[in-house]
């Protein structure tokens, strides 16, 4: 529509509202061609006669995003602008808010439809910014990092998606203690291989695990024999409901095996900002995993420094397709698909005889439970490593990742899922539950969106 048509429609707009708009030469014109002001104590627009026609509606526009405009009809065009101006406000002006952005090209996957809107968040106050727009505007929002432990629906994001992109690291030594504070946006790997260049044991174990520090607290991330949950002071983090930043101890961050409160005690109250670690200074590192231990005795390794623990588990998850390499095969995965799962002994006694010349691998945890392993389950539940399910599969290294082959989409990723998991319960009485997330499903079932129909 033209500008001088635009406007005109907007001022039938404000007509209906019963909103006087005058047009009068400023002495000092403001920025965009005027806006809302009192006189004499009644509220009216006043737009600069001098201003272009174009800047004219732009403020126009801008003046009657403040009002309900639904109970009135306007013409699309009219409507249109005033709803982006409203998107606009309360935005600052250094913080872009995108349309309709591609998510599968950010995630480890590459599959699933676009955000609604999208925001780069390169400080924190643009991250907490956006997250008052979203509020605002009451669109739902999803905090996106390094895109590895989540799942776009085909139809994308109906709402905000925040990208962080925040960098900082911060330590300090005390004796033989050193406390590392990492944005949320860091590099999880990169700030691993900064600690182990260092000395400095604690996240060894946790080497080639893609994705950002602010991820990791959400997923009590762990692998090896090590969790991030066991060397985490404290958690900075914007607590959405009360708007204030807060700082949480580890305590308060209930970290579970691959839970905490982030992910299932509190799930999108918290946005993490930054995360403080204590680590040790030149000691040994504890290697309690037999598959490590194995490998660093066949380099001939019999008291392992960090630098010996973090070259063995990157080159064991190398030969498992578990380090990110666009030219690998099996690249296109967000890792573990599911966690293992943990059994009362009733259960895992039904489990021996339902498959009696079957014993799974048994780890006893604390409480008397025992964990299993996922990968045998699905592998003895008659997935073998590479299974292929048209355009999505089982990694040929791992049968715990799900792998995105040429033309794949979200409803094939979740499609493999549920057969896996009916498989597995059909086969074991255990019922596996996905470690992603799953964003834009109109639904989920024990943490898994149900089998597309047809």
């Amino acid at each position: 529509m033209e500008p001088g048509r635009l406007l005109n429609e907007l001022f039938l707009a404000a007509r209906k509202l019963g909103l006087q708009v005058r047009v009068e030469p400023f002495d000092t014109p403001p920025v965009g061609g005027g806006g809302l002001c009192w006189v004499y104590g009644r509220q009216l627009v006043l737009l600069d006669e001098r201003a272009s026609q174009i800047e004219q509606a732009a403020a126009l526009a801008e003046a009657l995003s403040a009002f309900d405009t639904e109970p009135i009809y306007l013409a699309p065009e009219a409507r249109r602008a005033i709803e982006a101006a409203r998107e606009r406000r309360g935005m600052p002006p250094d913080v872009r808010v995108e349309k309709t952005v591609p998510l599968a090209p950010r995630t480890t996957l590459g599959v699933g439809g676009p955000a609604q809107s999208f925001v780069d968040a390169t400080d924190e106050g643009a991250l907490i910014a956006a997250l008052g727009w979203a509020a605002r505007q009451n669109v739902e929002c999803r905090v996106l990092g390094g895109g590895s432990n989540v799942v776009i629906a085909d139809s994308g994001f109906d709402g905000l998606v925040v990208h962080i992109a925040t960098r900082g690291v911060d330590w300090q030594e005390d004796g033989n203690a050193v406390e590392i504070t990492a944005a949320a946006g860091e590099s999880w790997d990169r700030l691993v291989a900064l600690s182990v260049e260092r000395g400095w044991g604690g996240l060894e174990c946790l080497s080639g695990i893609p994705g950002q520090v602010g991820a990791t607290p959400i997923q009590n991330v762990g692998a090896y024999g090590q969790e991030v949950g066991d060397c985490i002071v404290r958690v900075r983090a914007y607590d959405r409901s009360t708007k204030q930043t807060v700082i949480l101890p580890s305590a308060a961050c209930e970290f579970a095996y691959r839970d905490s409160v982030f992910k299932s005690g509190a799930p999108h109250r918290y946005v993490v900002l930054a995360v403080t670690f204590r680590l040790h200074v030149g000691a040994p590192p504890r290697v309690h995993y037999a598959q490590l231990t194995e490998h660093l005795q066949a380099r001939g390794i019999r008291e392992p420094n960090p630098v010996d623990v973090r070259e063995s588990v990157l080159e064991i998850r190398r030969s498992k397709s578990m380090v990110f390499d666009a030219d690998d095969p099996n690249g296109r995965s967000c890792g573990s698909f599911f966690t293992n799962p943990t059994v009362a002994p009733e259960q895992l006694d039904e489990l021996l005889r339902r498959s009696p010349d079957l014993a799974p691998p048994q780890f006893p945890q604390p409480g008397g439970t025992i964990k299993l392993s996922a990968g045998w389950l699905i592998e003895h539940a008659g997935f073998a490593r590479g299974y292929r399910d048209g355009s999505v599969g089982l990694s040929t290294a791992h049968a715990l990742a799900l792998v995105c082959h040429p033309g794949a989409r979200a409803h094939d990723v979740v499609r493999l899922a549920n057969e896996i998991r009916a498989g597995v319960l059909e086969k074991f009485g255990v019922k596996l539950h996905p470690e992603p997330a799953f964003w834009g499903f109109s639904a989920l079932s024990d943490g898994l969106p149900n089998p597309p129909r047809g």
